[in-house]
């Protein structure tokens, strides 16, 4: 099975652009040392898509994306994602 995910390419200048799938849910919860991810299908293509566009290499080192919870995730918990090149 071959899946192919679509997802804009950076012009520096314009910033970052990152598109939800329809219906999509994410969820992150905090136990103890782990955090659990979790979501639909939909939810997990759009999180796929924002990796994907984090990891162009003209994105800059610290750029990223801030999902709040409560709006794009479920739960209370935030979840940032930032390119670096470690």
């Amino acid at each position: 099975m071959e899946s192919r995910i679509e997802f804009d390419q950076y012009v520096p200048g314009e910033g970052l652009k990152f598109r939800w799938d329809d219906g999509f849910a994410l969820d992150v919860t905090i136990h103890g040392s782990e955090v659990l991810l979790r979501g639909n299908p939909a939810g997990l293509t759009s999180l796929a898509r924002h990796l994907l566009t984090l990891a162009q290499e003209s994105v800059h080192t610290g750029s990223h994306l801030h999902l709040t919870g409560g709006s794009e995730l479920d739960g209370d918990a935030d979840l940032v994602i930032e390119r670096a090149d470690l």
